[in-house]
């Protein structure tokens, strides 16, 4: 039997690729135990960055309403956020690396938002973004609230959100909901270029830099500039400063270690 999740190992990077085709790689509690575990294991300091992807046509069509128990009693939905997409979410957040996303088909319902709680996502120009919640009677979740009017404003949002329209990879890319749509052929080569790419850099000062980022939506002016004081303080201890001071000084390309001390 194939494995919901197939974990692949580079040099300095993982790869982890969602691995329900027939399902459109929809969500089941396998997956989420399997992408849960892999996910922690990518907090080894070996690995400096991570790229997710999905199998066959689509990325991730969210959950997957058959593994569902059907019973006459309303289910308690809220249960399976708080178990299973609201960690899935936190981890990608919290991860002290990049996270690439690459987008090879439609992401749908808690899909779409599982990508965008990556840190740079590229998609395919055949791919779609779907909030398809309103198409059950149900509301956006997995950060869905969050990211949407926090990267393309709040008409937008709104109407993604209630139409359950779905959005071009190209005019998501120009809309700002994700970094680049790309060509279909060349889009798994690309993304493996970027993720490999950000493992040779600085991997604490891209971890600080995520941190700040993270904590930009809820600080105020006031408390952000302390917290860049604070992640400068500590970036300013890497030995990845000290070798991009030196290579800048040498005129010569750094060879960062990603170290904390």
């Amino acid at each position: 039997m194939e494995p919901s999740l197939i974990v692949a190992y580079h040099e300095g990077w993982t790869e982890l690729t969602l691995n329900r085709p027939d399902r459109l790689n929809a969500f089941n509690e396998d997956l989420h135990r399997q992408l849960a575990a892999a996910l922690d294991r990518t907090a080894d300091d070996a690995c400096r960055a991570v790229l997710l992807t999905g199998a066959g046509r689509g990325f991730c069509a969210g959950q997957d309403l058959g593994d569902r128990v059907q019973s006459d009693a309303p289910p308690d939905l809220g249960a399976t956020i708080e178990a299973f997409y609201n960690p899935l979410v936190r981890r990608i957040r919290a991860l002290r690396k990049p996270v690439v996303c690459a987008v090879n088909g439609v992401a749908a319902g808690a899909g779409a938002n599982l990508a965008l709680a990556c840190d740079i996502v590229l998609a395919a120009r055949s791919a779609k973004f779907i909030q398809a919640f309103s198409k059950i009677g149900l509301v956006p979740d997995s950060g869905g609230t969050f990211f949407l009017p926090r990267l393309i404003g709040d008409a937008r949002a709104r109407a993604l959100a209630f139409l359950a329209e779905p959005l071009g990879a190209e005019k998501a890319e120009a809309w700002g909901l994700i970094w680049k749509a790309v060509d279909d052929a060349s889009l798994m080569d690309e993304a493996r270029a970027l993720t490999t790419h950000l493992a040779r850099q600085p991997t604490q000062g891209l971890a600080l830099t995520k941190a700040a980022l993270n904590a930009s939506a809820g600080n105020t002016l006031d408390a952000q500039l302390d917290f860049e004081r604070d992640a400068q303080r500590e970036a300013g201890r890497t030995p990845d400063y000290r070798e991009g001071v030196r290579a800048f000084m040498e005129k010569r390309q750094p060879t960062f270690t990603g170290r904390p001390a």
